[in-house]
């Protein structure tokens, strides 16, 4: 899934991310048809909006609460952490999210600031922060992860987050210096990249016409089965 990754031209990361509604739209169609849409919709639209309004960033306990649910909806389903999440105390959360905030462009320390609630680690912190400066951040989802070369065996540790952010903020940085739009975030790219796995794990049509591994010649090509073969790594 790194060829995506690797690919240099925006028009090509542009064709997944106009597709990624459809694609959330498809795998919500499972066992709770519509939910993941609705919350998926929630985090990417209303979430940022409610955030940006405040005079100073943060996010209630309610707000929290449905972002793990959305977290656990979109990807890998722990119960337990829902539980840990809702004991966190109201005025707890959004003293620690408004530090967090003030904290940026200081990421690490904004990760650690959140990671003090229960139930919080660096993947749920990446979340919050991604909602509120999605310029600045992106979600550790492991679609995304799982997509960014260098960064196998995936481990849930705010270093690992910061060697998979860095990879992130350079690759939109390069995409924005060729692109006139230049309106890529790292947020934008997880979006894509999330897309790509889930549309290839679920064999859906949706994007078969944008080619990532031939991409736009060399530029789309992917270093992993470049340079060696593939070894399958266990993730949790």
């Amino acid at each position: 899934m790194s060829a995506l990754f690797a690919c240099e031209e925006p028009a090509t990361w542009r064709s997944v991310y106009e597709k990624y509604w459809d694609v959330v739209e498809a795998k919500a169609k499972g066992k709770k048809p519509g939910k993941l849409l609705n919350l998926d919709k929630w985090y990417q639209t209303e979430l940022p909006t409610l955030i940006s309004s405040r005079p100073d960033k943060h996010v209630t306990l309610l707000e929290l609460v449905k972002l793990m649910e959305w977290k656990l909806t979109r990807g890998k389903f722990r119960p337990r952490l829902q539980q840990l999440v809702a004991s966190n105390g109201e005025d707890t959360v959004e003293k620690c999210s408004r530090k967090a905030f003030n904290l940026l462009p200081d990421v690490q320390a904004a990760i650690a600031e959140l990671s003090s609630l229960k139930g919080v680690g660096p993947a749920t912190a990446s979340a919050v922060l991604a909602a509120g400066a999605p310029e600045q951040t992106a979600f550790m989802s492991d679609e995304a992860m799982e997509s960014v070369p260098g960064l196998k065996p995936i481990q849930y540790t705010a270093k690992h987050y910061a060697l998979y952010l860095g990879k992130m903020v350079e690759r939109t940085e390069k995409l924005n210096k060729a692109d006139p739009q230049q309106d890529w975030t790292p947020h934008r790219l997880e979006l894509c990249l999330w897309a790509l796995t889930i549309a290839t794990q679920q064999q859906l049509p949706l994007l078969k016409d944008v080619d990532v591994k031939d991409g736009a010649a060399e530029k789309c090509s992917d270093p992993d089965t470049d340079q060696r073969p593939r070894k399958r790594v266990k993730t949790r």
